[in-house]
Formats: C-alpha cells, sequence, structure tokens
C-alpha cells in the first residue's frame, strides 16, 4: 500500500477533526448558540467574507505577523550567530535570556500599550518578543555545536570572521536554527491573536472578541478555525522557505 502524500494526509486529517465536531455536537444535542456546527460555521465565514471584514481583517493580522515574526528572525538570528561565537558574552547574557524568556509577552502588554498606543504597533511587539527567544536560544545552542573540524580547517585557510560565519557557521547550524523558526511560528501566531484581544481593533483576535460580545458564536468558531488554518498554512509556507535555503546553502538537493 502506497503511503499517502503530505498534503493528502493533512487533508484527511482535517477532514477526521471536523467529523469528530459534528459527532460531538450530534451526540451532545448542542444547541447552536452553544456549539454550533460545521456547517453553521461555514456559513459564518461565508457571511464574513461577503461583508468584507474576513479578509480585511486577515490581512491586517498577516501583515502584523509578518513586521514581528521576521523581524524577530534576523534579529534572533544575527545576534544569535554573535553570542555563540563569543562564548564569555554568552555566559554574560544567558542569565538575563533565562530571566525574560519565561514571562508571557501578554504580560508587558500594559506596558507595551503605553508606549505604543492602540493599533498595530502592540501587536507587532508582542509577536517579537514571541518569536525572538526560540530563535535566540535556538541559533545559540546550533552554533556552539558547529563541529570543530570545520572550523580548524577554516582557520588553516585564514578565513576572515565575516566569511566564517557565512560560510561555515550558518549553514551548518542551519538545521538546528530550523527548529527554533517552528517552534517560533507556533508562539508568535498565538500571541498575535491574543495581542489582537487586547489592544487591537481589527484582525482575527479582534473578530473573535467582538463576535463574542454580539453573541455570534458561530462566528467565534469561524475565528478559530481561521487561526488554526492559517497557522497551518504559515508552518507549512515557512517549511517551504528553509527547504530553499537549504538548496542554496548546499545541504538539500
Amino acid at each position: 500500500m502506497r503511503p499517502l502524500s503530505k498534503t493528502a494526509a493533512t487533508a484527511f486529517a482535517l477532514l477526521l477533526l471536523v467529523a469528530a465536531w459534528q459527532a460531538v455536537v450530534q451526540i451532545g444535542h448542542y444547541d447552536r448558540s452553544l456549539l454550533p456546527s460545521p456547517l453553521h460555521v461555514a456559513q459564518g465565514i461565508v457571511e464574513l467574507a461577503r461583508s468584507g471584514v474576513l479578509f480585511e481583517d486577515l490581512q491586517v493580522s498577516l501583515l502584523r505577523f509578518a513586521a514581528g515574526y521576521f523581524s524577530a528572525s534576523v534579529c534572533a538570528i544575527l545576534l544569535g550567530l554573535t553570542l555563540g561565537r563569543i562564548r564569555p558574552l554568552w555566559t554574560l547574557v544567558d542569565p538575563i535570556v533565562q530571566v525574560l524568556r519565561p514571562v508571557s509577552p501578554i504580560a508587558w502588554s500594559p506596558f507595551i500599550v503605553l508606549w505604543f498606543g492602540i493599533g498595530n504597533a502592540p501587536a507587532i511587539v508582542i509577536i517579537f518578543l514571541a518569536a525572538f527567544f526560540p530563535v535566540l536560544l535556538s541559533t545559540v545552542k546550533a552554533v556552539r555545536s558547529v563541529d570543530a573540524t570545520y572550523l580548524k580547517v577554516a582557520q588553516n585557510f585564514e578565513l576572515p570572521p565575516l566569511r566564517l560565519l557565512t560560510r561555515i557557521v550558518f549553514p551548518s547550524a542551519f538545521p538546528q536554527i530550523a527548529h527554533g523558526l517552528h517552534l517560533a511560528i507556533g508562539t508568535s501566531w498565538i500571541f498575535l491573536v491574543s495581542g489582537e484581544m487586547v489592544g487591537s481593533q481589527s484582525g482575527l483576535g479582534f473578530l473573535i472578541v467582538d463576535s463574542r460580545n454580539v453573541l455570534r458564536l458561530d462566528l467565534v468558531m469561524a475565528g478559530i478555525v481561521l487561526i488554526g488554518v492559517f497557522g497551518l498554512l504559515l508552518d507549512r509556507t515557512v517549511g517551504l522557505l528553509e527547504r530553499w535555503v537549504g538548496r542554496q546553502w548546499g545541504m538539500e538537493k
């Protein structure tokens, strides 16, 4: 029996999830106001699409996510490459990172709203904080795990520090860095929604709060479904980007 492709397996898993959802509604005899069925939620998504609200909120959320996630990834990778190579500096910085890392970005939201106001900036800052530490820690660990043989060869060829980072260290460390990028996708997308619930007047997080306030649980569930689906799509997109970078660095064929 031939194994399912990744796309087919994903589609089948989602169908199973929808079937389980429908079964819970049927078995529990839940009213629409308590647990909307998949059909009612699909109708809610169509309603949001026809009104234009869906595309506006989705576009805003994706732009906020892109700004926060990619800026955090670039900063964390550059800083991680530096700290991973300068071990005494990392010894000094590590306790600071370990103190700040467990603090939820939402805990900073009162200060973030005061400093940046209401709008796009608070959500972007929250996403930045959520994505920064997983990528930073994975980068530092990856750099410190680079095979010493590669470094000795580079030293024999007297490679300058910048070429050493770009030609030896980063390609060798990238597989572990990619793991941090994957972790950061999930955490930053979660905190995007949380940030939009407390400091924004648009986006998928605000859609959920606004729908809850008017007791439209079908639209609340529609927002939850959209968050899950686009979280999956973002994860797959980053996976494609990682494979492309891997091919550029000669790590994949």
